[in-house]
């Protein structure tokens, strides 16, 4: 892929050895190219404007400033840009205010380096992005509005389609084990285990799950399964 066609990313994090090491890292996969870096917000809200990048990785944790509260002074320095935050902080009240301020994902930094790039991939085409392992406090944190999704603004974790128990088909019980294990946040491999059966065929569970239920993402179904419709 050439440079021309390639993903432009920006990276701000205040950490230099783990700044760097992330350039490095992206640097290597062709499809994607890092156009500049920061590390704080400041010097970000400084860049973005002139570089346009298609995708923001922000740490939360910045000198002067949290990176959630940064997200809508780069969205709007930058509104082409998808903001996608990359931080070990597993906050549920950090995750909701940078879903809510507009931020595209929000990802931990233990993350795998090829699921990190394509996570980018997603985030640059506009998809929402979050950790597996946010997902349970990604409902935790819809819940506890009593209302609309913090996040309504993305559709990331809206209820998709409008559809009611009685209208949507019946999940055999294998399926709705797996649903609760998506409720509870867990990965495709930890539901494998949990269930002892191939993370093949809990795939497989989670596509006739999404299918019978008329929704479009395991983020939909955690919500669907924690506010099932009467």
């Amino acid at each position: 892929m050439s440079p021309a066609s390639a993903i432009t990313v920006f990276v701000v994090d205040d950490h230099n050895l783990f700044r760097r090491g992330l350039v490095a890292l992206l640097s290597q996969d062709e499809g994607l190219h890092v156009v500049g870096e920061a590390g704080d917000a400041v010097e970000a809200l400084r860049l973005v404007p002139v570089l346009q990048p298609q995708v923001i990785l922000l740490d939360n944790h910045l000198p002067g400033v949290l990176g959630v509260d940064a997200v809508r002074g780069l969205r709007a320095a930058s509104p082409a840009s998808h903001v996608l935050m990359l931080t070990v902080s597993e906050d549920a009240q950090d995750l909701a205010a940078a879903l809510r301020n507009g931020a595209q994902g929000y990802l931990l930094k233990t993350i795998d380096g090829d699921l990190l790039a394509e996570a980018i991939r997603r985030a640059a085409a506009g998809e929402p992005v979050v950790s597996p392992e946010l997902m349970g406090k990604l409902v935790a944190a819809f819940q506890s509005q009593g209302g609309p999704p913090p996040i309504a603004p993305m559709d990331i974790a809206a209820p998709a389609p409008s559809i009611s128990a009685a209208a949507a088909a019946p999940l055999s019980p294998r399926e709705e084990e797996v649903l609760r294990e998506i409720a509870l946040g867990a990965s495709n491999k930890e539901i494998a285990r949990t269930l002892d059966i191939a993370e093949t065929t809990v795939k497989i569970h989670v596509q006739h799950i999404l299918r019978k239920l008329g929704l479009s993402s395991r983020v939909q179904a955690a919500v669907y399964a924690a506010n099932p419709r009467n």
